[in-house]
């Protein structure tokens, strides 16, 4: 039964999100904390950590670490992986030559603008999310947040660089 409910979980988790792994965080935090109650809040703080940090895309890593936790072995991780998957792979496929015919028209244009506004919003959305009591209460996670997005937006510092000075930030204060 945690199988099918794993699968029809996340294949609606696939289906319905845009944007990759970050603009889903949170509709994943509603349906596994809140509706299906596999993983804590706090669980779920640091599955976005782990799956931020572990190679491969952000939402897979997410719905791999979920299943595994919900179901207790592997097949619970590979029946969430593959059900985030399979939306993603069959609208490929059947909207791959549609999109190809199509892009350089206004209306595509337009609906592609949309898509990219929704996606500013629930990536948004995402970092509401994770700053719950928990991180929020330490000062020194929130002095290396406004460390990196000073370097990043002010400085205009490259990736590499604020991932590193952050990474030196935060040995020392931890």
């Amino acid at each position: 039964m945690i199988y099918l409910r794993l699968f029809i979980t996340f294949l609606k988790i696939g289906l319905f999100n845009f944007g990759g792994g970050y603009a889903m965080i949170s509709f994943l935090q509603n349906e596994v904390v809140f509706k299906q109650s596999w993983l804590t809040t706090s669980q779920f703080t640091d599955m976005v950590a782990v799956s931020q940090v572990t190679p491969g895309p952000v939402g897979i890593n997410m719905a791999t670490y979920t299943g595994y936790m919900a179901a207790g072995d592997v097949w619970g991780a590979l029946v969430a992986t593959v059900a985030v998957c399979l939306p993603s792979f069959f609208l490929l496929v059947w909207l791959g030559n549609f999109f190809l015919r199509y892009r350089h028209t206004r209306r595509m244009q337009g609906v592609l603008h949309i898509l990219r506004l929704a996606v500013v919003g629930l990536i948004a959305a995402a970092a509401l999310v994770l700053c719950n009591s928990e991180n929020l209460a330490d000062y020194r996670s929130v002095f290396l947040f406004l460390l990196t997005f000073v370097l990043v937006g002010a400085r205009k510092a490259g990736p590499v660089t604020a991932l590193l000075l952050s990474a030196g930030a935060g040995f020392w204060l931890f």
